[in-house]
């Protein structure tokens, strides 16, 4: 015990020497310097910026379109109009099928009744 009592006041004997805290008395006239290790570089990797653009909410979105494709080389018919206002939607296609039918079918849709749709066949017309 006596030996640990011993080094424990030898070391602190020596700290306080290094250190020069001994009330403006230092017993050593070694100053010490700060310790710089050299670290090599590391690569930076550049992430580019993404920019979004946020299209504005519209509550009551409006539109209406409409196409015809009449192909008399490959015989495709068919067409289509819809039109939207707010969450309700009208529209009819049509289409010849390959039996020389016609399609048309003409459909509804708003959150209360769902989607809807009506379909009609008729004849061709041999003309």
């Amino acid at each position: 015990m006596a030996l640990a009592v011993i080094l424990l006041s030898a070391l602190l004997a020596t700290a306080v020497r290094c250190t020069g805290t001994g009330h403006g008395v230092g017993y050593s006239s070694h100053v010490s310097h700060p310790v710089v290790h050299h670290v090599p570089a590391v690569a930076t990797h550049h992430v580019p910026v993404v920019h979004t653009h946020v299209e504005p909410y519209d509550p009551h979105p409006h539109y209406n379109y409409a196409y015809t494709v009449n192909d008399h080389h490959t015989g495709d018919s068919h067409s289509q109009h819809e039109s939207r206002s707010g969450d309700v939607v009208h529209g009819e296609y049509s289409l010849t099928d390959p039996d020389g039918h016609r399609r048309t079918v003409h459909y509804t849709a708003d959150p209360h009744n769902g989607f809807n749709a009506v379909v009609h066949r008729t004849a061709p017309h041999h003309g």
